[in-house]
C-alpha cells in the first residue's frame, strides 16, 4: 500500500475512484496504470543495465539500493535536521545559526545601525 494510508483510507479512495471513474472504464484505466508501471520498471531496468555496461567492472560494485526513493522518510530526514545531534555533528553550524537567530531578535536602539549590509538587499 502507499506509505501513510491505512486500510480504511485506502478503502474510501477505492470507492471514490470508483464513482469517479465508474465501473464500465476501471477495468481499462486499471490495464492502463498496470501498462505505464510496467514500463517504468522496464526503463528503470534498461537505463540500470546501461550504467553497468559503461562502466564496466566499476559498475558492478554500485550499491542499487542506497538510490531506491522508498528508503527516505522525510520526516526522519527533518527530524535529524532539527535535532541537537544533526547540529553538533556539522561543527560550526550550530553556531552560526543561534548568531543569526540572535541576530535577528535583538532590539535596537533608535538611530542605532542594523547589524547587517542594508546595501546588499
Amino acid at each position: 500500500m502507499i506509505a501513510g494510508i491505512n486500510g480504511s483510507e485506502a478503502l474510501i479512495l477505492l470507492v471514490i475512484i470508483l464513482i469517479v471513474v465508474g465501473p464500465e472504464r476501471l477495468p481499462r484505466y486499471a490495464a492502463q496504470l498496470g501498462k505505464f508501471i510496467r514500463g517504468v520498471k522496464q526503463s528503470l531496468g534498461d537505463a540500470q543495465e546501461k550504467v553497468r555496461e559503461e562502466m564496466n567492472e566499476q559498475g558492478e560494485d554500485i550499491p542499487w539500493e542506497k538510490f531506491d526513493p522508498r528508503q527516505y522518510d522525510p520526516r526522519r530526514i527533518v527530524r535529524d535536521a532539527l535535532s541537537e545531534d544533526a547540529d553538533t555533528a556539522v561543527g560550526g553550524v550550530a553556531g552560526a545559526t543561534s548568531a543569526v537567530a540572535a541576530a535577528a531578535t535583538m532590539k535596537l536602539q533608535p538611530g542605532e545601525a542594523a547589524p547587517f549590509d542594508d546595501e546588499a538587499t
